[in-house]
């Protein structure tokens, strides 16, 4: 009987002794809560649309189910438009929205006859709930740069009244075209362009090309001109009204001229022929204006 509680209690000890060391080589899991998004809650019916106006152009939507319904607003980059495919759903969904400043958006939906709200204006929201309903993704265009910071460079550039480029530009049909500023950051320009319309007709713009031609060629076909795709716009408006200015900036990957080669901006009007051109020598450049210690505007 004795030798019993003997091994009883050498074996209630050494399972007290191993249990310290298999609890250290047992993994530790990070708990996904400590990284969790919280979502906007929000109510969708089926006889009215509901509306959401984003900080930054939209670029990229999914929805969770079929009972929703979801597309952006024509010609307006920022604006969501949504609604219930199905009438009366019960069970809750939800959709995820990706702006172009980087910003991640999560939603649960819920169904409603009578929803209280049907305009939501993201814009409002105060910096503090924005940052535990949104998150930031890495963008493949901006190639891991942030793009929460590049959205506001270029708001900040746009706003800048002030002209550090003088030499370059154009008069034609009542329009001025300036390059105003060129500046570089992490390997990437931002071109500022101002336009100055003098005339009495609204100029409204088609596109604007970016394209390097070869200076002893400037009259011959476009066959062999290199186009670039700008990355980024920052245009508040594609109409310069009479007798007013507009800018607009574009964000290209940082680049290099042939001493033989030029590069040429083009602005197309729209159902026009009031075309604009400038050219940018490889000078201009070489010594686009550093970005560094920029105020930015962060409202």
């Amino acid at each position: 009987m004795n030798n019993i509680i003997k091994q009883w209690v050498t074996f209630i000890l050494i399972a007290f002794s191993i249990s310290p060391i298999l609890s250290q080589e047992m993994p530790q899991f990070a708990s996904l809560s400590e990284a969790r998004l919280e979502p906007y809650k929000m109510e969708v019916t089926y006889n009215k649309t509901t509306h959401l106006l984003f900080p930054s152009p939209i670029r990229y939507v999914d929805l969770g189910s079929e009972n929703l319904i979801a597309n952006k607003a024509e010609d307006v980059g920022n604006v969501l438009r949504i609604k219930a495919g199905v009438k009366d759903f019960e069970e809750e969904t939800n959709f995820s929205v990706i702006t172009q400043d980087g910003k991640f958006y999560s939603f649960d939906v819920f169904y409603s006859s009578y929803p209280e709200t049907l305009n939501y204006d993201l814009l409002k929201l105060q910096r503090q709930h924005e940052k535990e309903h949104s998150t930031e993704v890495l963008l493949e265009d901006l190639k891991g740069e942030s793009a929460s910071l590049t959205e506001l460079l270029m708001k900040t550039l746009y706003g800048n009244p002030k002209r550090t480029i003088k030499h370059i530009g154009n008069k034609s049909f009542g329009m001025h075209f300036l390059l105003e500023s060129l500046n570089v950051h992490d390997g990437k320009f931002y071109f500022v362009l101002k336009f100055r319309n003098k005339s009495n007709l609204p100029y409204n713009i088609d596109f604007v090309s970016f394209k390097i031609v070869d200076k002893k060629n400037l009259k011959r076909t476009i066959v062999q001109d290199k186009v670039l795709t700008p990355i980024r716009e920052y245009m508040i408006t594609k109409t310069i009204n009479h007798q007013s200015d507009e800018k607009v900036v574009f964000l290209l990957d940082q680049f290099t001229l042939l001493e033989d080669q030029v590069l040429e901006i083009e602005v197309f009007e729209k159902e026009g022929g009031r075309h604009q051109k400038i050219q940018v020598e490889n000078a201009d450049l070489i010594h686009a204006t550093f970005v560094k210690d920029m105020h930015l505007k962060l409202n």
